[in-house]
């Protein structure tokens, strides 16, 4: 556990019923009158942008709409977006979306105007300022984008999935309104759920784990695990959904202080090359790479075993762990989210990209409790195969 440690959250959070009213107060508190709403073309076409837009309207302010968002986006969408922000007249931008959706407004937002492009900043985040305003509201209950000041771009020529990370990108609002997610499907409810689950976990169990991040990650573990699944099988239970969207931004907040580990080191690869989507490709490694850590992070686990079950005090710290992880693997099954690797046509002569390409990540492999060398990693691989 780090000595040395911080908090940093967006400047304000809005939650509950009907928050998203919330969004006129903020256009008229800055005296926006010119918006630019990043979507995606699903979002759009379902309906849920329309409260957005008339909310916009409702203050007087007038819209631009980016909704070509693709999923996983890279280097090229990036530019293209910052692009259409430049010739935008844009004081203030709304990200309506899911994990990749936000990602790249918070890019964008730091951008506008800016003299750095996406490849100067994959070889120096730290030259990155902060942009005009930004606001996020998360329409899946996952990623925790909405909390962090990171943001995924898939490197096309490498084939591979980087994190950009500067405080400059965190929000300045959210809103977590679980009308946003009524529609939202069964499918997404579980791989961006299980992908909450994973930051919490993966946070909890950080070689940079702290006070603050233990804080939210085991909140966001607890809440996960209570209510994944009623929120995956009862699409209108609107309570369990709330609690799955609080326990996503929460799962942010711990990744900004702590950091996630080697099932997001493993997953970027699948990602980047396969265009596994972020949230079934962490799904599938939680479990291994957890059991994998077992030894060393039994401890940590049996903590989150207790917070979610706190009846079963009587055992010792594996028996815990183990069934936590036994957990996991259950999750993955009742949400028939896949549990290899098959159907996504990896094989064995992917192994040695694989392994290369995880290796390299030591940004989250340094915050694993367990050292990773390559044949570890390529035997964890070798089980989701």
């Amino acid at each position: 556990m780090q000595n040395e440690y911080q908090l940093t959250v967006p400047r304000a959070v809005y939650s509950g019923e009907n928050s998203i009213e919330k969004l006129s107060e903020i256009i008229n508190l800055g005296s926006i009158k010119n918006v630019v709403v990043f979507t995606d073309a699903g979002v759009l076409e379902n309906g849920i942008c329309n409260k957005i837009f008339e909310l916009i309207e409702k203050s007087g302010a007038i819209y631009e709409v980016i909704s070509d968002i693709r999923p996983e986006p890279g280097t090229a969408d990036v530019t293209q977006a910052v692009n259409r922000i430049n010739t935008a007249k844009c004081e203030l931008v709304v990200a309506v979306g899911g994990g990749s959706v936000m990602d790249i407004a918070k890019l964008c937002a730091a951008m506008k105007g800016a003299s750095y492009t996406i490849h100067d900043l994959l070889e120096n985040s730290s030259i990155m300022k902060k942009g005009i305003p930004t606001v996020m509201i998360p329409t899946t209950c996952g990623t925790g984008s909405e909390s962090t000041y990171n943001s995924i771009v898939a490197v096309e020529e490498k084939q591979l999935k980087v994190g950009i990370v500067n405080t400059s990108m965190l929000a300045d609002y959210v809103i977590l309104d679980s009308g946003m997610i009524a529609k939202l499907p069964k499918a997404i409810i579980a791989s961006t759920g299980v992908d909450a689950l994973c930051h919490a976990v993966e946070c909890f169990t950080s070689n940079k784990a702290n006070p603050f991040s233990d804080l939210f990650a085991l909140e966001a573990a607890k809440l996960i695990f209570n209510n994944i699944i009623e929120a995956y099988k009862n699409p209108d239970n609107r309570e369990a959904k709330s609690n799955m969207l609080r326990a996503a931004f929460m799962g942010g907040v711990a990744i900004a202080s702590s950091g996630t580990t080697a099932v997001h080191a493993l997953s970027y690869p699948l990602g980047g090359k396969y265009h596994i989507p972020h949230g079934i490709s962490n799904a599938i490694l939680l479990a291994p790479v957890m059991r994998y850590n077992l030894l060393d992070c039994k401890e940590r686990l049996a903590i989150i075993a207790d917070a979610v079950n706190p009846q079963g005090v009587n055992r010792t710290a594996e028996e815990k762990a183990k069934e936590i992880i036994q957990r996991i693997e259950e999750i993955v099954k009742e949400t028939n989210i896949p549990t290899n690797l098959s159907s996504f046509n990896v094989s064995k002569e992917d192994l040695n990209f694989l392994v290369d390409a995880a290796f390299d990540v030591k940004r989250l492999l340094n915050n694993n409790m367990k050292e990773l060398n390559k044949e570890d990693i390529k035997n964890i691989y070798l089980e989701i195969l």
